[in-house]
């Protein structure tokens, strides 16, 4: 069974399909690029302010400075529309992860949930032999052939994000009180012809159990023939609305890229009725060496456990954020947070109040105030400022309140703990205050 399984993952099937994700995603890549530069976010984001938020692992990490974050960025725009135009593709995969991983990993603020899928995806198109095209012979059979594997592989990814995204919105603030649709959705009721219906309650409660079933079932429905044309036909249809009421950047684009990948692998050539090209045959694969069975392998195993390592961690995972990311919890908070920070000298017994905004840029502010680990990763920069200004260690402690989902603003750090004895890691974090206010 193993046997019959590798050969058929290694047997040839059109490559039109993956060639059309591949230009998408590199077309949208280059969109991002130029995005940076006209809303001026290369140096709001990255280049002004004078701290960043590190991720866990990767302090070594640091902002350019100029001109270099901008060619930083000026490659990353040039390797992707190489991955699009199908100029040596897979270098061009590999300099598009390296660059794009790299600015994505400058500053935990600026986390999004697609930005991590592009790196996946980027990274899963560097080892495979992608299309460069959809050449068709005399009899209109496809000439630019990949393995098999490539699409399961591509499939199950993107099958993953929508699944992952349905598993998280099983909870009992999505399912039965509509939070937080119930705040973005009323929000929106300036919005043209569809606004009043916005306000009503029921229509947050209908969105809510409408997400989290399209995203549970989509996959599965995409896979079979008989519903797959409805179910990319709802896929576009959620997908669009959602861009438009929610401003969810390039996810929403990507999603429906990767939705066309459940076609049969043919379609692009299909659809467009392709006349007779000047055929660029490639030679058939098959063979798939050990060593890509048990990098996908690993792979994936990775992409199973961290949607659901915030099982290991007490508390709600919306709230205490151990476990949120990279796990696909997509549109499942509304958070609002104020902190300040009392820095004490043991040996004069004086004490300062101090603000984030002294150290951070207003988008950091607001991603700070919300999520424990930075809240710690600021205590101990300001630690280590005050520490080289007086001379001698201080103590850090944090009042952090946060409104979390229509609750009432409370606690989220233990105000008695001196944050610079506290380590950041993937153990639990006690100093993290139990959620207790209802809706």
């Amino acid at each position: 069974m193993i046997e019959a399984l590798r050969r058929r993952a290694a047997a040839p099937i059109d490559g039109a399909s993956s060639f059309v994700l591949r230009v998408a995603l590199g077309l949208l890549l280059v969109v991002g690029v130029i995005r940076q530069f006209a809303f001026g976010w290369v140096d709001s984001f990255y280049v002004a302010p004078r701290f960043h938020f590190t991720y866990w692992g990767f302090s070594f990490i640091r902002a350019w400075a100029e001109p270099w974050m901008s060619l930083h960025l000026v490659a990353l725009g040039l390797a992707a529309l190489a991955l699009a135009v199908g100029f040596r593709h897979r270098l061009a995969a590999v300099t598009a992860f390296l660059l794009f991983t790299y600015f994505e990993l400058i500053d935990e603020s600026t986390y999004l949930n697609h930005y991590y899928l592009v790196s996946i995806v980027l990274a899963l198109m560097a080892f495979m032999p992608l299309s460069r095209g959809w050449s068709v012979d005399a009899r209109g059979r496809g000439e630019e052939q990949i393995p098999r594997l490539c699409l399961w592989v591509l499939r199950l990814q993107f099958g993953l994000v929508y699944f992952f995204a349905g598993v998280a919105k099983l909870k009992a603030d999505w399912l039965f009180e509509a939070q937080p649709l119930s705040i973005w959705l009323s929000a929106n009721a300036d919005a043209p012809l569809v606004g009043p219906l916005l306000r009503e309650p029921w229509v947050a409660f209908f969105a809510s159990w409408f997400g989290a079933i399209f995203d549970l079932t989509l996959p599965f429905a995409l896979l079979w023939k008989r519903t797959r044309p409805y179910a990319f036909v709802a896929a576009l249809l959620f997908h669009l609305v959602t861009a438009y009421l929610f401003k969810l950047g390039m996810f929403p684009w990507i999603m429906m890229a990767g939705a066309t990948l459940f076609f049969e692998p043919d379609w692009p050539r299909r659809a467009l009725r392709l006349g007779e090209r000047l055929p660029r045959p490639r030679p058939d694969l098959t063979t798939i060496p050990g060593w890509m069975w048990l990098g996908l392998g690993a792979h994936f195993l990775v992409q199973l456990a961290l949607p659901l390592r915030h099982h290991l961690y007490a508390g709600n995972m919306c709230w205490t954020e151990q476990g949120f990311r990279f796990a696909w919890h997509v549109m499942l908070v509304e958070k609002g947070g104020l902190v300040r920070y009392r820095v004490h000298d043991a040996a004069s017994n004086r004490e300062w109040l101090v603000y984030p905004r002294d150290y951070l840029a207003p988008h950091q502010q607001k991603a700070m105030a919300t999520q424990p680990d930075m809240i710690l990763q600021l205590a101990h920069h300001i630690a280590r400022d005050y520490t080289t200004r007086l001379g001698a260690p201080v103590e850090v402690r944090a009042d952090a309140f946060v409104a979390f989902n229509g609750r009432r603003s409370q606690r989220l750090i233990d105000p008695d703990v001196d944050l610079t004895t506290v380590e950041d890691g993937l153990a639990p974090k006690p100093w993290i205050l139990p959620l207790r206010s209802e809706l």
